[in-house]
């Protein structure tokens, strides 16, 4: 069966399609080392591909050949230590001349592991394949501040490096055979007729010079016309044309009080850096609000956020009450999808809690696209967790999960957004 690949779409970059094929047939181990990449990134690290490993005997093709039969002898010149029957061992790791310090194959052979670059897209498209977010709405906003230039048509006037060739020429076509059509068809009558003049008996001198004279004055009208001229010029005409602009705004609450120790706030983190990636593949602009809280909440940039040293109690509401606060000033509902991630090791003030609840039921949840709280701890769950469960079964843009250490981050993100199957 013969296979054509049409690559007329592809550009220079005529790859493409085979890359695209290799991806598919290799999909699970590709999916596999981009899992284990989520663990080793940090959140500054979110603009580069990775780097991806498949044992070379994964990838080989399945081959043809004749088989070799019956019984050959070969002659090796430089033989002087076996005769015909000896059994050679194979060679042993780290006892031969070479450098490395691995050891051999079983076989005695081995090749290295084939490893290739897949882009930022890519990675992307691979990472959140079978996501979705929930309860998605794209308000829009800004129609006037994002533009796209878009072709429309063609102007008489313009800059040489916008000119139409083909247009112009059409246009030189059009305007020739329009100036010169009735002259061309008024020659070939006069040629006609001087024809008709030549054969007649007896003939007419005179005639015969007035048609000359007259097919020589055409002539020169018609190749008096320019072949292409100012009136046939025609340029390339471009135009800014509005888009809409999807735009949602994405807070990051997190406790940093004097139980939430730097391991606890770098798996926070690394759940922050998938929950922004997965934001932005949806949303053409994404605002990321830190706000931190111990008794008190305070809104801070992202490297205070992670890495400042607190002491003291918890006070959750703090965070929910600034969180709405900033959300009433500048975070329209109407206008912004508005995303919220929680990060906390469960500690709160007993009387606090109830407070809690309180304020993500009147004020938070009814605005918020999603909302998860997520209990970075390996104890058991306390009043936080327990008056949270009292929202699960009500609000569909409200879960809740237990992370016990980094290897729980991606599992737990990818039950949060799991798409909805029918």
């Amino acid at each position: 069966m013969a296979q054509f690949i049409d690559r007329r779409l592809n550009g220079k970059n005529k790859s493409a399609v085979n890359r695209q094929r290799f991806l598919r047939r290799h999909k699970e181990q590709i999916k596999e080392s981009v899992a284990d990449a989520v663990n080793r990134r940090s959140i500054t690290n979110t603009e580069s591909g990775e780097d991806v490993s498949i044992p070379h005997k994964d990838i080989k093709e399945p081959l043809f050949h004749q088989g070799k039969g019956g019984v050959k002898e070969r002659v090796h010149p430089g033989n002087d230590q076996f005769t015909k029957g000896d059994k050679i061992e194979r060679p042993k790791g780290g006892q031969g001349s070479g450098s490395g310090e691995g050891e051999a194959s079983p076989d005695g052979e081995g090749q290295d592991e084939f490893v290739f670059q897949i882009s930022k897209d890519e990675y992307l498209d691979i990472l959140f394949e079978d996501l979705e977010l929930p309860n998605l709405e794209k308000n829009q906003i800004n129609k006037i501040t994002e533009w796209k230039t878009h072709r429309a048509g063609y102007q008489t006037a313009g800059v040489p490096a916008n000119i139409a060739i083909v247009k112009s020429l059409q246009q030189s076509l059009a305007r020739r055979t329009a100036m010169t059509a009735g002259k061309k068809r008024m020659l070939n009558e006069l040629e006609e007729e001087l024809e008709r003049i030549r054969n007649m008996e007896p003939a007419q001198a005179l005639e015969e010079k007035r048609l000359k004279e007259e097919i020589e004055a055409l002539r020169k009208k018609i190749s008096s016309v320019p072949f292409i001229d100012t009136f046939d010029l025609r340029f390339k005409n471009y135009e800014r044309r509005p888009i809409p602009s999807s735009q949602a705004v994405m807070f990051c609450l997190m406790d940093v009080s004097g139980s939430m120790d730097q391991a606890t706030k770098d798996i926070a983190k690394r759940f922050y850096v998938l929950l922004y990636l997965f934001l932005t593949r949806t949303y053409e602009n994404v605002e990321v609000v830190f706000i931190r809280h111990h008794t008190q909440a305070k809104e801070v940039d992202e490297h205070e956020f992670f890495y400042s040293q607190e002491t003291g109690g918890t006070i959750v509401s703090s965070a929910l009450k600034l969180m709405h606060e900033i959300v009433a000033d500048r975070y329209p509902v109407g206008e912004w999808n508005i995303y919220a991630a929680q990060a906390s090791d469960g500690d709160n003030w007993a009387d606090d809690s109830p407070r809690c609840r309180e304020l993500l039921t009147k004020q938070l949840l009814p605005n918020c696209q999603y909302y998860s709280y997520i209990e970075i701890t390996r104890r058991s769950h306390q009043t936080l967790w327990h008056e949270y469960e009292k929202l699960e079964s009500d609000y569909s843009n409200f879960a809740m999960k237990n992370i016990r250490s980094v290897e729980d981050i991606f599992p737990v993100f990818r039950e949060l957004f799991k798409k909805e199957t029918a």
